[in-house]
């Protein structure tokens, strides 16, 4: 799936002085393989993601999904676009901490209308992909960083999106944990032939991308790699 910002723009009224976020940023993604997104903090790199995965609305320009304008969509259409399009993995899992791995990862299945026992089957099958079989009953305070995230991996990509979005994936993980994740996540994108969009200020996980952005103050991106 070929995602294409045109003229994206995105700006807030701070006190009644315009902050500019993003000014003007046109870029195509490619449809497959992987990319970073890198930059100084505050820059406005959460924003940007937010922005192309469609849970924030420009202020003005358009995010183009093919020959969907997603900015144009209803809440409603937006939604459910998303939920069969896109993936997301965040640095803090937000993970529901009274249900179960399997539940947990289930869930995605069970909003699309897929049966309890479809969508938990489908579930404790992707776990076992990302190396949680063992797991798949435990809370998540009963799990690791990394099995946490890992756990958040599976909850992303059980519907098999043709986007993945992850931002600061392994930014709370140790240098151990946040290799294995960088691997699953390589792993993943290329099992699934879809496109993996990563902010992150990890340079090992960056350059192990194929493509390297730096975003600029302004939200222009730099092709670093």
């Amino acid at each position: 799936m070929k995602i294409k910002l045109n003229d994206v723009e995105k700006f807030y009224d701070d006190a009644g002085r315009k902050l500019t976020i993003v000014e003007r940023l046109s870029y195509v993604f490619p449809e497959a393989g992987s990319v970073a997104i890198v930059g100084r903090s505050g820059v406005g790199k959460s924003t940007l993601l937010h922005l192309i995965g469609a849970l924030d609305e420009p202020s003005a320009g358009a995010v183009w999904y093919d020959d969907t304008n997603v900015s144009a969509l209803s809440d409603t259409a937006r939604t459910l676009f998303r939920g069969a399009n896109v993936g997301f993995i965040f640095q803090f899992h937000h993970l529901l901490p009274e249900f179960s791995a399997v539940e947990n990862v289930s869930m995605p299945l069970i909003i699309r209308g897929v049966s309890e026992r479809e969508a938990d089957r489908r579930a404790r099958e992707v776990l076992s992909r990302v190396g949680l079989t063992e797991r798949a009953d435990h809370r998540p305070g009963e799990l690791s960083g990394g099995e946490q995230q890992r756990v958040a991996i599976a909850r992303a990509i059980v519907v098999q999106p043709r986007v993945l979005l992850a931002d600061e994936p392994t930014g709370n993980l140790d240098l151990e944990t946040a290799r294995s994740v960088q691997e699953l996540l390589l792993a993943v994108t290329r099992e699934l032939h879809n496109v993996l969009i990563v902010v992150t200020h990890s340079v090992e996980l960056a350059q192990s991308l194929d493509i390297v952005l730096e975003m600029l103050p302004g939200g222009d991106l730099r092709v670093v790699k």
